[in-house]
């Protein structure tokens, strides 16, 4: 039940990865620019973009991306780069988990609906009783732990973020536009047959607001919010289950 959960983060954080690398890098200049970021190509603004935001100390990641089967994880996520977490994530339609990673302790909450479907293959005994345990209750793992060391990549971000600023970028600028409220422009990028559009703030840091991409394997729409901010990661209040004692 628990590396089965656990899977599912990791591969989010891998399509994270594999997207951010992609980005940043140089391009041909756009013909006589104006506005923000005048006389930058693409690239150029691509790869401020990238150094901005894997500067920050924290950031909140919100979005879909795809889970590498067919299906899409929702992630509202804080990280930074402590290694401390908090947020949420679920299956289309197939529940919910909270986590929470602080110090070395990993926490997490299944609803019910997301323990029955991480259950699939076993009896109907194992997942009633698997349900009845934890679900809507606080569970935790030492973060170095075999069952939890990929969940504590997923909450570091630097190894969300890790090699962002590599690679060569053809992005093309595109038009001013907001995201939330704040001003950004878009840029549009090539990858073969995939796309993306990636929207760069356009006051303050160019820190990366949003990215969108229509990859036949791994769609994803991902939204960056909370640059520096504090993460609310603390302790669940209340009895927790040790599912490292429950294993050993």
């Amino acid at each position: 039940m628990r590396r089965t959960a656990l899977a599912v983060l990791t591969l989010a954080a891998a399509t994270t990865v594999g997207l951010t690398g992609c980005m940043p890098g140089q391009d041909k200049a756009d013909s006589k620019p104006k506005g923000p970021f005048a006389g930058l190509s693409g690239g150029e603004i691509a790869d401020r973009a990238m150094k901005a935001t894997t500067g920050a100390s924290s950031l909140r990641m919100k979005g879909d991306v795809a889970d590498g089967s067919d299906g899409t994880i929702r992630i509202d996520m804080a990280l930074n780069k402590q290694g401390e977490c908090a947020g949420t994530m679920s299956m289309a339609g197939q529940g919910k988990a909270d986590l929470i990673k602080t110090g070395d302790t990993v926490y997490m909450k299944y609803d019910e609906a997301f323990l029955r479907a991480q259950s699939k293959g076993e009896s109907k005994a194992d997942t009633d009783a698997a349900v009845a345990m934890l679900a809507g209750k606080w569970t935790k793992m030492a973060a170095k732990g075999q069952d939890a060391k990929d969940i504590a990549n997923f909450c570091d971000l630097n190894s969300v973020l890790g090699g962002a600023e590599e690679g060569n970028s053809d992005a093309t600028r595109g038009k001013t536009t907001t995201v939330d409220g704040t001003p950004a422009i878009v840029l549009r990028e090539k990858d073969g047959k995939d796309r993306y559009t990636l929207y760069v703030a356009t006051e303050g840091k160019p820190y990366v607001l949003r990215v969108d991409g229509t990859s036949a394997k791994e769609p994803l729409d991902l939204a960056f919010s909370d640059y520096n901010q504090p993460v609310p990661a603390k302790k669940p209040a209340g009895k927790i289950i040790d599912l490292d004692a429950l294993g050993s």
